[in-house]
């Protein structure tokens, strides 16, 4: 293929779309190979993008839709047709429900073919039209490069999320001559002036206000100058579910997550705001305590709404102000507004602040030997400021959420649509992302075994994660339910685990079994030291099941 610094390039398919995938600026391609788009590999040999060859199609897409949060750009995903995108489905998702931008490339039959059930035919259209916001099919070379622009578009405008494109093999076969593209920038929406008036008039004439930061399309800088915002208006600022590295935990104006097991004084202060500033976020059932929080379609509070797209906008919660733009626009259009001469919530902030101390300083002690309050504590005292913290869903991902303070962007990955299995994938994107990072991945025994084979990529890879995995042999969280609601009922929900540590050391990783917090420290130590992807296995008494309650008193009743 010709690739002078020319307009136009010519080649296969296959090379067309690694070229384009070049010139939009990929940083790196996750796949499971497959016979279906053999060209594409071909392709991305001579190609400067690394391709991160993953284990199964589901972890595959998680490392590309945690990539896409942590640069704001599509995570590319690559895989094989009927079972290969089938799997990827769960990374997908992800991607939907956390707004983030993603592309996945399937491979697909020849289009002759089409309409017979040919050997792992499937309609894309039909299968991903309901979780990605565009589904298409690339029928033609010459049209590679109008559709890679318009897949990273999409996938970045307004409310991010993913875009699927199959890949005909005739046509990753066939030659084309086609127009450079230019490098992409996402687009950026900004509030107009008479906005910003209005919510300078409301703040001012507010006694409770409260803000909420949530969404995707962050940045350092927005973040920077939203916290400058605060300190002007000395605003009590909470974050949404598992978006708590938008705000610094220490700074005297945060309040606190709100998300699974929040505060009780945190909810009572956004049921009692006059006042809510809601950015990037949505709200929906997790943070809004299945929509409690505020009432639907009329909150009782003044709801000031800021979102990259309008069809967010009263799509749950009628705003009294609506805000059509991007966190990055507002935030920078929040330096022209000025708070009132007095403050009439002064000393709220330090209020919700120290309430937010006393509830993640607390250090409530569970059944068994092993403390996960104290390895909490001893993880506070010594990560960097800059460790990414990843994890999945289940109980265990509590003690991460309730007792770890975020100080930076970028420290946190975790799903908002509660998958399973997300966070050793995540790890692996995450390390690969920041190598000179700490990456500590939480795993419940049974979420990490949802992707527990790609802690092979990560060794591949040589990508020194800690994989810290609390085990109490079941899957805890349904557990916890199936005794609220049929006590003593056990069905479906005890696991027979392996050794984890064995597994780990026959990939050549460190990896030693953790029964006691006094341990976690030196283990944890040593982990680091090794230099390799690590292991550590947390044996967490049954009873344990949440930092407050055990198994036995939800039982009870």
């Amino acid at each position: 293929m010709d690739m002078a610094k020319v307009s136009r390039i010519s080649g296969t398919g296959g090379q067309l779309l690694v070229a384009a995938l070049e010139q939009m600026g990929v940083e790196r391609v996750f796949c499971v190979p497959g016979e279906s788009y053999l060209p594409v590999l071909d392709a991305l040999h001579d190609a400067a993008i690394p391709v991160t060859v993953c284990r199964q199609e589901g972890g595959a897409a998680m490392m590309a839709e945690a990539f896409g949060k942590m640069t704001g750009r599509p995570g590319i995903c690559m895989v094989t047709r009927g079972p290969g995108a089938t799997n990827a489905a769960a990374g997908l998702h992800v991607a939907q429900q956390d707004s983030t931008p993603m592309i996945l490339f399937v491979g697909q039959i020849e289009q002759g073919m089409r309409g017979r059930d040919a050997f792992q035919e499937v309609d894309y259209v039909q299968m991903f039209g309901g979780i990605a916001k565009w589904v298409a099919e690339i029928e033609d070379p010459a049209r590679m490069p109008e559709m890679i622009s318009r897949a990273f578009h999409t996938a970045t405008s307004g409310r991010p999320g993913p875009v699927v494109l199959a890949l005909p093999e005739d046509m990753l076969a066939a030659a084309a001559e086609v127009a450079v593209l230019r490098a992409f920038t996402p687009l950026e929406t900004h509030p107009g002036l008479s906005q910003m008036a209005e919510l300078q008039k409301r703040l001012w004439a507010a006694k409770r206000p409260l803000a909420i930061l949530g969404g995707s399309r962050w940045t350092e800088a927005a973040r920077d100058a939203f916290t400058r915002f605060a300190e002007r208006f000395e605003l009590p600022v909470a974050c949404s579910f598992r978006r708590q590295m938008l705000f610094d935990h220490l700074h005297d104006c945060y309040a606190g997550d709100v998300g699974i097991g929040i505060n009780p004084a945190l909810a009572e202060r956004v049921r009692d705001a006059d006042l809510l500033l809601l950015v990037g976020g949505r709200l929906s059932e997790m943070p809004s305590q299945s929509y409690t929080l505020l009432d639907s379609p009329e909150p009782r509070q003044d709801l000031v709404h800021v979102h990259a797209d309008a069809e967010e906008l009263g799509r749950v919660y009628r705003p009294s102000l609506a805000i059509h733009a991007t966190p990055v626009g507002f935030c920078a259009a929040l330096e022209g507004i000025e708070p009132p001469a007095a403050i009439g919530w002064s000393g709220a902030a330090g209020e919700a602040h120290q309430a937010y101390l006393d509830w993640s300083g607390a250090r409530p002690r569970v059944a068994g030997s092993l403390q996960m309050a104290d390895v909490m504590d001893w993880l506070e005292q010594n990560l960097p400021d800059d460790a990414v913290l990843t994890n999945g869903a289940g109980n265990y991902a509590t003690w991460v959420h309730r007792f770890h303070r975020f100080r930076r962007m970028n420290t946190q990955l975790a799903p908002t649509s509660g998958s399973m299995g997300y966070g050793l994938p995540a790890a692996v994107a995450a390390k690969l992302k920041f190598p000179e990072r700490t990456v500590v991945c939480f795993a419940g025994d049974g979420c990490l075994q949802m992707t527990m084979q790609e802690f092979g990529t990560a060794a591949q890879e040589g990508a020194a994660i800690i994989l810290v995995v609390v085990d109490n042999g079941m899957y805890g969280t349904i557990r916890m339910h199936q005794e609220r609601d049929f006590p003593g009922r056990v069905s479906a929900t005890t696991l027979v685990n392996p050794d984890f540590a064995v597994f780990a050391s026959a990939y050549g990783a460190h990896a030693e079994t953790v029964e006691t917090a006094e341990a976690f420290g030196p283990a944890f130590e040593r982990a680091v030291a090794s230099g390799r992807p690590a292991l550590l296995h947390l044996k967490l008494d049954k009873e344990a099941i949440t930092p407050t309650r055990s198994l036995s008193e939800i039982r009870a009743g």
